[in-house]
Parts: structure tokens; sequence; C-alpha cells
């Protein structure tokens, strides 16, 4: 890279400095070639980790802390980026992911593809500005095609659905036991899914993760209700009770303090055991209340005195304490509760219902179990697995599956997986740039080239010949065979569809609109203009020299 500082200099040859001492530009061809090198270089990192025989990362940050995955958007989070150019492709698997949580790796292999055949027009004279009008053209193209071959199915039928889900998970290191958690995550997506007119609306966050080592990913389960990592507050409580009536309080079971100093005189002993009998009978009060309305589950947001403690113990009441704003909100939802902000507010109305509260053992915590809501529309799964790394991936594959399955529930069209749609995409966006007049033409072939990258990089994964392998899908595409693509496990050219491989048109079209988005930023910038560090100040003439000069001579020796 050429780097130049920039000393302007008038006509008369007086120097202006326009920037800080130390920066640094590159400009023009030198600018540009860096950019797309930088960001081609993150496209290699995750390349070898697409599809079922994609390979896994292990990332260890400064601390030490280990992360084993093979999700684009993981791997790009934990890796410390410096390179600008490289830090948009880092955000366009943010964003992918938090768009349509899947797809993050093929996003930055588009990306990095489309810049890698943008960089050959460029170094044959092709204007970049050219070669974007291309690109914009073509994935307009792309998404019309996608809707058309998109093949439409019942929003929240389970069969589909499992299939999309456990698609999702065959890339991941839950593989083996994809079917199993395919179903758990459909069974929790449906049941949070709410009707709103003709569509449905998924809200994730109604899905709650909690995640434990110790079993295997087998012993995953899904609990119709609430799981709260807190324990009973008092050993005389019972432990388990069944036609559970909820009372949700957001307030504390203790006397409150008053905002001012107060003082009490107390002359005789009489007095301080009037004063601490009226502490108890006020306790005692709100523990009748909560009795009153036929409540025999408590959950408080906020602490309990301990003597309240006793009152609800002998009262046979299971109480909780300190639980956090978002379990209290995922209970109102499961049990059917009303979080009271009083107890004078409270009424038997406001009671939620679960079949069973219990404390069990989870691993060396005790936790309590809400379940058996009639119509949760808040559910809980508990992962579990052989290690916590184990157990971290498994929750990043069934978060990427729940948001699969959400995109396809809200927009109920799907295509075949395997590199497919890509290959049918490629074909057809090249039959339609003979339209196209120009040096936009070109651009737009190499659009449809950038797609085939997708189909390459899953049969080179698998050990495939990537010519041999492209070549026999582009012939099947040329017949009309639109859902051949890699079936990776046996190494063959398959129809997709017939092999149960489906994912949601919802990923598909978000891939394209951010890769191209991305790609075309980078390819718009022909100018780096990096600021040079700046420096402590030197130290004031005079009295102070000594210590504080030596430390601006430090300051410029960065």
């Amino acid at each position: 890279m050429s780097t130049t500082a920039i000393p302007a200099v008038t006509s008369s040859g007086t120097p202006v400095l326009i920037l800080r001492e130390g920066s640094n530009q590159s400009k023009g061809r030198d600018a540009q070639r860096n950019n797309i090198q930088a960001a081609m270089l993150i496209a290699e990192v995750v390349k070898t980790s697409i599809g079922p025989r994609g390979m896994d990362k292990m990332l260890v940050d400064s601390l030490g802390d280990v992360t084993i995955t093979n999700d684009g958007a993981t791997m790009l989070k934990e890796i410390d980026v410096q390179h600008p150019a490289a830090k948009m492709l880092v955000e366009v698997s943010k964003a992918t992911d938090n768009e349509v949580g899947d797809g993050t790796t093929s996003a930055v292999i588009l990306a990095g593809a489309l810049l890698e055949k943008a960089q050959e027009l460029i170094d044959k004279g092709v204007h970049p500005t050219v070669i974007v009008e291309g690109y914009n053209k073509a994935a307009a193209k792309a998404i019309e095609v996608l809707e058309e071959m998109a093949e439409r199915v019942p929003p929240t039928n389970k069969e589909w659905l499992v299939k999309i889900a456990r698609t999702s998970m065959q890339t991941k290191l839950v593989s083996r036991e994809a079917q199993e958690l395919a179903e758990i995550v459909v069974t929790a997506a449906i049941q949070v899914s709410e009707k709103r007119g003709e569509s449905y609306k998924v809200d994730i966050s109604n899905v709650k993760v909690e995640k434990k080592p110790g079993g295997s990913l087998s012993s995953t389960s899904l609990v119709k209700g609430v799981i709260l990592d807190k324990e009973i507050v008092h050993s005389g409580m019972p432990r388990k009770i069944e036609k559970a009536k909820i009372a949700l309080i957001n307030t504390a079971l203790e006397i409150e303090k008053t905002e001012f100093d107060a003082k009490l005189n107390i002359n005789d002993p009489s007095m301080m055991k009037k004063f601490i009998d009226e502490e108890t009978r006020m306790l005692k009060s709100m523990v009748d209340k909560i009795v009153e309305v036929g409540a025999n589950v408590l959950v408080c947001q906020k602490g309990i005195d301990d003597i309240a403690q006793h009152y609800l113990s002998k009262a046979g009441v299971l109480a909780i304490r300190r639980a956090k704003e978002s379990d209290m909100t995922s209970l109102a939802k499961a049990t059917g509760a009303r979080i009271a902000n009083s107890f004078n507010d409270l009424s038997d109305k406001d009671l939620g219902h679960a079949d069973l509260v219990e404390e069990r053992k989870v691993e060396q915590d005790k936790w309590v179990f809400v379940e058996g809501c009639k119509n949760p529309k808040a559910v809980t799964i508990l992962i579990r697995g052989g290690t916590q790394r184990i157990v971290d991936e498994a929750d990043r594959s069934i978060h990427d599956a729940l948001m699969v399955t959400k995109d396809v529930i809200e927009k109920p069209a799907i295509v075949a997986g395997g590199g497919a749609p890509e290959a049918e995409l490629a074909s057809q966006i090249l039959k339609w740039t003979e339209k196209l007049s120009g040096r936009e033409q070109l651009a737009a072939q190499r659009f449809a080239e950038a797609l085939e990258t997708i189909p390459t990089c899953l049969a080179t994964n698998a050990g495939l010949d990537p010519i041999d392998t492209m070549v026999d899908i582009r012939a099947k595409h040329a017949e009309g065979g639109k859902w051949f693509g890699v079936e990776v496990k046996e190494g063959k050219v398959k129809d997709m569809y017939k092999e149960q491989v489906l994912e949601p048109v919802a990923v598909k079209e978000q891939i394209i609109k951010s890769a191209t988005e991305a790609a075309n930023m980078i390819l718009r910038i022909d100018d780096v203009i990096a600021a040079g560090k700046s420096k402590m100040p030197s130290a004031p003439p005079g009295g102070m020299g000594g210590g504080m000069g030596g430390m601006g001579g430090m300051g410029e020796m960065d």
C-alpha cells in the first residue's frame, strides 16, 4: 500500500497542514485494493465452516476463554477485527443474525465473492460506480426470481417447520440430535406465536433458554412454563405444590423505611415490645392478604422479611424472592397472572395457574420449575450437554433454529437448501443479463458468478471437486431442475427439495440484500485517511520541565 503524508502546498510554495501530523492517506486503486483484500480475507476465515461438513473454529480471547463454534456471527464477533473495511463484513453478519438469525456465514462469503469479482472488473478498467449499479440491478432481479421460485407453506404446519429447523441445525455441532431438538424448537415457537389478522407474529424473547452442563444433548427438554434459577426462601416451605395458584408481586414484603430521618424516644421496655409487635402485625397482615386471595405460591420481585417468611411457611405458601423482571413478565404470560404493585391491589382474579410448581436440583443448583400451564404464551427450553462449550454451542444453534422457524411462521415461503437457490438464481440472472447493455452487463454477470460461490464452498467442504460439481449442477438447472444442489452427506448432486433440506426465503433475501449493500459500500471508497496517534502534550517550559518533559518524550515514542 502506498501511503503518503499530506503536506498540501499553496501556489507560492507555503506548506498548509490539513491533517494532524502522522496521518496517512491511501488513494484510488491502492485504497480500493486494500479494502477489497481485507474483506476477502474475512470471507476466507468463515468459508470452511459453511454446510454440514463445515469445520468449527476455536477462538481464544485475551482472557483465555475458549469458544468453539461454526456460527458465522459468533466467529466474527469473537475475532477482534481491526481493519475498517473488514469491520463492515462483521457488521453484515451481525445484521443478518439480528434480522433472520441464520445465513450469517453465507452473507459474508457472498460479500467477499462480490468484491473479488469486482476487483477483476476494476483491473480491466471498469469504474466502481458502474459495478455498483450493475450489482444493484442484479440483486433486485435475484429477489424477484426468489419470490417466484419459492414454495408457499401453511404458517403453523408443524411438519414443515420441523424440516426448516432441522436443516438449520444440520450444519451445527448438534446435528446428531437435530430431529429431537427441531421438534422442541417448533413446539415452543408455535406456542408463543400470536395471530394478527391473517398473519402471525412470533416474539422469540418469550422462549426463555436456560442452559446447564451435565447429562447429554438428548436430555434437552421443553417446559410449558418458566424455570426460575432461584431457591425457595425458607426451609419450612413445601418443595412441591400441585394445582398452583400463583401471586406475582413487584413490591417488597418488608416494612418500608421512611424517606426522612425519624427518631423514636422509647422510655420503657413495653414501648419497645409494642413497636416490634406492630411491625410483626403489619407483616402478618400482608401474608394474610396473600393467603386470603387463595395463593399457594408467591413470586416476589423484591425482598421478603424473615418474619414474613416464617408466616408464609406456616401458611404452606411456597415463596421465591428477588425474581428478575424478565422472569416476572414471562410468568405473567405463562400462567395468566397479573403482576400486582401492592398487597391491597391483589385479588383472586390476579392469580396465575399451573399444574405444578416444584424445586428441583439441576447439577449443583436448586431451580424452581413452574410447569403445566394451560396455554402458555411464554415457555422455557432447558439445554443440557456434556460440557459448558457444548451447551453454549447448542444454545447458539437453538437460537438460529428458533429464528428460522419464526421467519417461516411470519413469512410462510421456503426454498430448498444445498446451494440450489443460489445456482438457480445464477442461471436465471445470466439469461437476464443478455437484455442489459454496456458495462453494467459485465457487473451483473459477475454477480451471478459470485452467487455460485455458495454451492462451490459446500462442495469443497464436502471433499468434492468444485469444478465437476458446478458443471453437474449447471447442467441440471439448464434442464429445469431448479432444486438441484450439493447433497453433502452422500457427496452427490441431488434434488434438495426431495431430500427435505429446506430454508426460509426471508433468510435468502436478507443474505442477498446485506451482502450486496456491504460490497457496494466498500467499492465506493477510493480514499482512506487514517489519523495519526494522539501524543501526550510536552511539559510547559520552565519549572516542571524535568519529569513531565520525560513523559512528553514517552508519548512521542509511540
